[in-house]
């Protein structure tokens, strides 16, 4: 059984769905999003539906979505309820029990010091996987910091990384993430003016040589 990859962020809005659907779509991985916090104006395994042509790919269906666009337990407080990690963990489970030769790629809400539950993070989740991570980094002012800080975390909470995944562009900060960091580049992919099914597929097969270094 292949280990599951966990596709987390530097925070909100830095283009995990995006590298998600890309990565689907190369690989013809299975893709899963625990916990969708917010469902307008389509929940991220919708979005995947309509970008991921891979016949290949199963798009399992979240274990909790809630209306609120928020930190997922607040979305659930707000739809009163809690996020048990227990059926999280069983979902992870069947999911994996059901196409056990396929990769699994997860995608989760923010990033890695989001709360789950009011004390379980987003960080104790991936552990709880033993999932190696892909860490999304978008270029902009400030994400130098952004990123630096979400590696330091998970070199010093021992948390595997396979590398980065950038977006967007600005400057050489790439570079310099990388250089500071310790954790390699897998790819890089530019700002799109429009996102569409034939755009990711052919992002998809430009990036899969870069890809099946860290996958195939």
């Amino acid at each position: 059984m292949k280990k599951p990859v966990f596709i987390t962020g530097i925070g909100t809005d830095v283009g995990k769905t995006l590298v998600a659907a890309v990565l689907t779509q190369a690989l013809g991985a299975d893709y899963w999003k625990p916990v969708q916090a917010g469902r307008e104006p389509s929940t991220d395994a919708e979005t995947l539906r309509q970008l991921v042509q891979n016949p290949s790919v199963k798009i399992h269906a979240p274990a909790y979505e809630f209306d609120l666009p928020a930190s997922p337990h607040l979305s659930a407080r707000a739809a009163g309820r809690d996020i048990e990690v227990v059926k999280l963990y069983e979902s992870f489970q069947q999911i994996q029990e059901s196409r056990p030769h396929q990769q699994l790629l997860i995608e989760g809400a923010g990033g890695l010091l989001v709360p789950l539950h009011q004390k379980i993070l987003m960080a104790d989740f991936i552990k709880l996987l033993q999932a190696e991570v892909i860490l999304v980094s978008r270029n902009y002012l400030g994400s130098i910091n952004h990123s630096l800080l979400t590696a330091a975390f998970c070199r010093s909470n021992d948390i595997p990384v396979l590398g980065w995944v950038f977006t967007d562009s600005y400057m050489d900060y790439e570079d310099e993430i990388v250089e500071w960091s310790g954790y390699p580049k897998i790819a890089s992919i530019p700002k799109l003016e429009a996102v569409d099914a034939n755009r990711v597929a052919a992002t998809a097969a430009e990036l899969l040589p870069a890809l099946q270094k860290y996958f195939l």
